[in-house]
């Protein structure tokens, strides 16, 4: 059996641990229940990770200290792979023209890094971005 591997956005990670949009949360469960099944593989980008801390923080007011297990829980997770890299040359080939927002262009440029692997997204324009520059998106 092959293993699919995708790429995912904080919006995604958002609405997974809030009840802002229970569809889309119940949609990223179950993306994550097949890396717990280990058939999927989720690339994280280190700056969704701080995205994910800062929204958490600053929008949703949730305390620091489940902000940490939360991002220990999730990072330690098998099949969960933090991403390090960035080629900014490839980021601000896309910014700010074709994806007008850094952190989206930082995991758009991994899209292309990664050929073929979808970003996991329910972020419209970022969508509609990605599409246009051929970046493969996955709505979950």
């Amino acid at each position: 059996m092959s293993v699919k591997k995708y790429i995912i956005d904080t919006n995604a990670l958002i609405s997974y641990v809030t009840d802002r949009h229970p569809d889309q949360q119940k949609r990223i469960a179950r993306l994550l229940q097949e890396v717990a099944d280990s058939t999927a593989v989720v690339l994280c980008p280190q700056n969704v990770v701080t995205e994910f801390i800062y929204v958490l923080d600053k929008v949703y007011g949730v305390s620091k200290a489940d902000i940490r297990m939360m991002v220990k829980d999730f990072l330690a997770m098998p099949g969960i792979e933090l991403v390090h890299e960035i080629d900014f040359g490839s980021v601000l080939k896309l910014w700010p023209n074709a994806v007008p927002d850094i952190g989206d262009a930082i995991v758009a440029s991994l899209g292309n890094l990664y050929k073929g692997t979808p970003i996991v997204t329910f972020d419209l324009r970022f969508m509609r971005a990605l599409r246009r520059i051929g970046v493969p998106v996955e709505k979950p």
